[in-house]
């Protein structure tokens, strides 16, 4: 089991419905019934999901009277995105060298 953070993270990313709640939360907090409303899966499982999700620190979960709405925490997406940045000017090199040698084919072949 993964144990440095961004490592979490990203294992929490990794499972679509796990996104697809972070998206909802993007929205504004929900209860545990509302995150589960558009899946087919128990709110046992959902119950797991949001744990992970938890774990990663990617969500908070609150008490309201009864309610425990759950939140977005947003900043272990910064740090994601901040890794994820470092391969970014990588990849436009890699792409912008990639549509300089199509552009010399093309002109070779006279299009």
């Amino acid at each position: 089991m993964a144990t440095d953070q961004l490592s979490v993270v990203f294992g929490a990313l990794a499972d679509p419905t796990r996104r697809a709640i972070l998206g909802r939360l993007a929205d504004g907090p929900a209860t545990v019934n509302e995150l589960a409303e558009p899946f087919d899966i128990t709110l046992p499982a959902i119950s797991k999901h949001l744990k992970v999700l938890e774990r990663a620190g990617l969500i908070s979960r609150g008490r309201e009277k009864q309610w425990r709405p759950c939140r977005l925490e947003a900043e272990p997406l910064r740090a994601a995105t901040e890794w994820m940045g470092r391969y970014r000017q990588f990849w436009e090199s890699s792409f912008d060298k990639l549509d300089d040698h199509l552009r010399t084919l093309m002109k070779g072949t006279g299009q």
